[in-house]
Order: C-alpha cells, then sequence, then structure tokens
C-alpha cells in the first residue's frame, strides 16, 4: 500500500515510501526502536528551545534510554537556521563520536541535522552542496519528526540553510540525504502556538498548490499534491478554530509530508520566489509571506489554459475550465484568499510593514530565485513587479 489516496484513509500506517512513513498518534514512542533497526549506536538529536521547553525531547530521549542508546542533544537550531548554526551543530557531533542523527522539530530543526550530515560525513562547506547532488560520500542513518505541520522537509533530501554572510538561501539537495524514517505523531503539534500553526499551516497549502503546476511536475507529484491539497483544505480550518483536535492535527501534518514528497519530486514556483525577499528584507513571517503572494501567482499562471486545468483538479477533482461560471484558477485564488482570512493573516504588504518604494529591488531578487525558474510560466523580474503591486493593492 503506497498510493497517498490510500494512506489518507488510514488512521495509522507504517508505509515504505521512497522513506518509511509512520502516521499516528504515539509514533514517538518507537522512536527509539526504529533508531536501533537502522543500526543506532550513539545518537544526535537536533532541536531548538522552544520544542525542548514542550517537553517533547523528553519523550524522545526516553524512547531512546528504552532502546538503551546514548543521546547528544544540540537543541540551538533557529529559523532561518545559518551556516554558523550548522557549524556548532557539527562540531557537537564531531567531539561526541555519534554515528545517528535524529531532527526533531520544525523545518529550521529538520534542516539543520540534514545541514550538519553534509557536513559531518562529507566535509567543506555547505556552500559546496548548494544545488544537487554534489555529497560524493555515503551519510549517516537519519530520521525526521516534525511537530509543525508546514514545510514537509521531512520528506525531502534539501537542507535550506542561509549563509551567515551573504545572507543567501542555499538548497543543498542530495538522495544521500533523505531521512530514513519520518515519525508524523499529531500529539507533537498540539503545542504549537496559534500563531505557528496559522503559518506553518499556509505553507504547507503553498507546497500542494505550486508543486502541483510546476515545470517539474510528474504523476507522481500530482498524485501527492492533490491528496495533499485534499487533506491541507479539510482540515486547516478546522485547527484554526479547534486546535486541540488530534484528528484534524494528523491530517495536517500527513497533508504536509505529502506536500514535502510532491516538493521532492516537482518543485516549488514563483510565491515562493516572491515570498523569499519578503522574509530577507522586512522580516515577514515565511508562510504569511508566501500566503499572501500565492493568490497573485495563481491567477498570473491560471492565464494559461493548461495551468488553470491543473489548478482545477486540485479543487474538484476536474479539468473542468470553470467552477460555477468561475474560472477554476480564479475559485483557486479565492479559497486561498479565504484561509488567509481565517488565519487572521493581513493581504496587503503595507499591513506586514513592507515598503512599496523598494518594489524594483524585491521584484529584482525574487527573479533570481532558484524556485522561480520552475514556475510553470515565464516569470521576469517585471512580472514580479506586477504581482508586487497587486499585493499591495494598487
Amino acid at each position: 500500500m503506497s498510493h497517498p489516496a490510500e494512506l489518507a484513509d488510514q488512521t495509522s500506517f507504517d508505509a515504505q515510501l521512497h522513506l518509511r512513513l509512520v502516521f499516528g498518534s504515539g509514533t514517538l514512542n518507537r522512536l527509539g526502536e526504529m533508531a536501533k533497526e537502522h543500526g543506532a549506536g550513539k545518537v544526535l538529536l537536533v532541536t531548538d528551545p522552544g520544542i525542548r521547553s514542550v517537553g517533547h525531547v523528553d519523550r524522545a530521549q526516553a524512547s531512546l534510554a528504552a532502546a538503551e542508546l546514548p543521546v547528544v542533544i544540540y537543541d540551538q537550531a533557529k529559523e532561518n537556521p545559518t551556516t554558523e548554526c550548522v557549524a556548532d551543530c557539527v562540531e557537537l557531533a564531531r567531539r561526541e563520536g555519534i554515528d545517528f542523527i535524529v531532527g526533531l522539530g520544525g523545518g529550521s530543526s529538520m534542516d539543520t541535522a540534514k545541514g550538519c550530515n553534509f557536513l559531518l560525513t562529507n566535509g567543506g562547506e555547505m556552500k559546496d552542496y548548494w544545488g544537487v547532488g554534489k555529497a560524493s560520500k555515503p551519510m549517516l542513518p537519519l530520521i525526521a519528526i516534525p511537530t509543525t505541520a508546514g514545510t514537509g522537509s521531512e520528506c525531502q533530501s534539501f537542507a535550506l540553510i542561509s549563509d551567515a554572510v551573504t545572507h543567501a538561501k542555499m538548497a543543498c539537495g542530495d538522495p544521500k540525504a533523505m531521512a530514513k524514517v519520518a515519525i508524523l505523531d499529531p500529539e507533537l503539534t498540539l503545542s504549537q502556538p496559534a500563531r505557528v500553526t496559522a503559518c506553518t499551516g499556509i505553507d504547507a497549502v503553498a507546497h500542494a498548490v505550486e508543486s502541483a503546476v510546476t515545470r517539474k511536475r510528474n504523476e507522481t507529484s500530482q498524485q501527492y499534491s492533490r491528496v495533499a491539497f485534499g487533506l491541507l483544505s479539510q482540515s486547516l480550518p478546522t485547527v484554526l478554530t479547534k486546535p486541540k483536535d488530534v484528528e484534524a492535527r494528523g491530517l495536517m501534518l500527513l497533508g504536509a509530508a505529502f506536500a514535502g514528497t510532491a516538493i521532492e519530486h516537482s518543485m516549488l514556483g514563483a510565491a515562493h520566489s516572491a515570498a523569499n525577499p519578503l522574509t530577507a528584507h522586512f522580516d515577514v513571517i515565511h508562510g504569511q509571506a508566501v500566503g499572501l503572494m500565492l493568490p497573485h501567482v495563481v491567477r498570473f499562471n491560471g492565464e494559461d489554459e493548461v495551468i488553470a486545468r491543473a489548478y482545477a483538479e486540485l479543487v474538484t477533482g476536474t479539468t473542468a475550465a470553470s467552477i460555477n461560471g468561475v474560472p477554476a484558477h480564479e475559485s483557486l485564488a479565492s479559497l486561498l484568499e479565504d484561509f488567509m482570512d481565517a488565519a487572521g493573516m493581513p493581504r496587503d504588504l503595507t499591513d506586514c510593514g513592507v515598503d512599496a518604494t523598494k518594489i524594483d529591488l524585491l521584484s529584482e531578487e525574487a527573479a533570481a530565485q532558484w524556485t522561480a525558474s520552475f514556475n510553470p510560466r515565464d516569470i521576469t523580474a517585471s512580472d514580479f513587479k506586477g504581482l508586487y503591486s497587486r499585493a499591495f493593492g494598487s
């Protein structure tokens, strides 16, 4: 059983896809057992202070201890991890002689864990691995455990690491960096603050939408994108109003993982390209920036009839050109705006503290982003200027 739609109907499962995906409440307790199965001797647990403070690290440590596995903890992972953060993690890992890695937390913790794995096993600096497939030596086994339903990093072979000096966001990908196991335990996401639930949830939706239409899309990625969008659009409104609903939390976690799987096959597009400069220059939270720009990108891409049909499949499961007389891509854009409203997020860049006089700079930087090259329609700095202008309401 490996089709995403079949998995989505299960309340828990343990399935082998391109990695082993273990889903269900309480599955964190199986960490020690699974680490042991994959030959762990001494474990590096990579996480952040917030995850440690809510007790998830204690639970993970207890499971590893029950399997008689010693643990070294690096708990200083930071949002948008930098090369400095990774270097600190590597230093600890080398000093302690670990042979197995666990990433526990949001995308930042998992990216830090993967970044550490690159340098610990292959040497050099993160910039040496910017791109795809540049690691020549084997890497250590990794178990990824998300505590947010957002990035889907647990199902990806990429580490997103920012250069501490230039602030360039480097996507370092290699099949060897893929986790051996991803543990999806909905109970871990109950500790998220409402703001984190909203931002990561919107980001996951964006992943499903963008991966569905990129130039790299294929039958596999589209299966995962469609199932992910169905799960996320069904459960996001629920978790925003009923944050203790574990079933809805589980659907969000599974949807985010499937969207992450879709990215692995398909990449992302212009909404992420437009979001990154907003974060870099004005500290707009990533999920909020992506969510704000996405409806404008959907309308831009939807002018292409083929892409409009792909968007329609997300919303209705058919390639109908319109939904109740409204163009399918416009229906999708409106739905995405409804999600932003439900999350209490602004839909105007002015309300995010963005300076409208910087549109030219933002547009040039957005056009230079790697993900822009995967957008289904050619997109230039001039096109981004139009997208940003609409996002300012002008």
